[in-house]
């Protein structure tokens, strides 16, 4: 059976695999509007909004990517105790997403980047947030909701933006966790310490957040890419390294074999949201029965679907059985 009739196959069954995306959540705000003239004040451009949108941003597009290829999901995160976290509680509650393991920290405002735009051209991003790891009792009300989670969860996710959820104790902890109950973890990597994600099963960064871990200048072939990748297979003791690689695809590592896989789009508009929508994709076929090789390859299509777009995208089985056909 080849790779389309295996997802069509499994695509009948109607299987919703239990997804457990931990992460760090965010609102993406976007402004708007024209700019015609500069400001007297400053020479900057005066920007008359014509419109404002919110969504998902962080941890939540992958939550949205998850949802929309068919799993069942559940997040857990903190928010502050603020509008902007119940306005995110809201829209993940309307996709139908399971929240009860989403803690509020009054000491923090829930993250959120506002983009203004003129026309397509993105003039300024302003962020409110705070970084600092979480308080011990957060960590301790979190890693406590999430112990019979975890259990019920076919396989997890930590998106990592490097916002304080995941200091290095609470992210061992978690995996500790995960490992007593036989569940897989899957990491979208941040920041320069990957001995954080020791025990993990597969880590998935891209070249340049590679080149950052193993404390290298750049990544320009599939020798320093072999090279790098030692460094975070002794530091992670990981099976799988999957690294993206732009307008070149992807690569599979182990720590005795690497593979590429070529890029499968023909046109890119923007990439934004790419990598949420792979390490989605390669965590929902995973937890569906499929090898990581083929989960990649299936996450290769899903990418390529989502850069035709404009802003993050998602998609969907029937759209990705529809690209593996062109």
């Amino acid at each position: 059976m080849n790779l389309k009739d295996k997802v069509r196959s499994i695509q009948s069954t109607k299987k919703q695999p239990a997804i457990l995306v931990i992460g760090d959540l965010m609102i993406d705000h976007y402004i708007w509007g024209n700019a015609t003239r500069l400001s007297p004040e400053a020479p900057v451009p005066i920007v008359n909004v014509k419109n404002e949108s919110s969504t998902l941003g962080g941890a939540g597009n992958v939550v949205q990517n998850l949802v929309a290829l068919g799993a069942t999901v559940t997040v857990a995160g903190v928010i502050g105790d603020d509008a902007t976290g119940l306005q995110l509680i809201e829209i993940l509650e309307n996709e139908g997403v399971k929240t009860n393991t989403i803690i509020k920290d009054s000491a923090r405002p829930t993250t959120i980047k506002t983009r203004v735009l003129a026309g397509r051209h993105q003039l300024v991003r302003v962020d409110r947030e705070i970084t600092d790891p979480l308080s011990a009792d957060l960590e301790n009300e979190l890693a406590e909701k999430l112990t019979s989670v975890i259990d019920k969860a076919d396989i997890i996710i930590f998106s990592d933006y490097n916002k304080g959820l995941f200091a290095p104790a609470l992210t061992q902890r978690l995996i500790k966790i995960a490992a007593v109950h036989h569940k897989q973890v899957i990491v979208d990597p941040k920041g320069f310490n990957y001995e954080k994600y020791k025990g993990a099963f597969l880590i998935k960064p891209n070249r340049k957040e590679l080149a950052e871990a193993a404390k290298t200048e750049s990544i320009k072939n599939i020798d320093e890419l072999q090279e790098a990748a030692k460094t975070v297979f002794a530091q992670t003791e990981t099976a799988y390294l999957v690294v993206t690689l732009s307008e070149e695809g992807m690569a599979i590592l182990t720590p005795e074999s690497s593979k590429l896989l070529s890029v499968k789009a023909t046109e890119v508009f923007d990439v934004t949201g790419a990598g949420d929508t792979v390490i989605a994709a390669i965590t929902y076929f995973l937890a569906l029965g499929f090898t990581v090789e083929e989960a990649c390859d299936l996450a290769n299509h899903a990418a390529a679907i989502v850069i035709r777009h404009v802003g993050s995208a998602t998609t969907t089985i029937d759209e990705i059985i529809k690209d593996m056909e062109i």
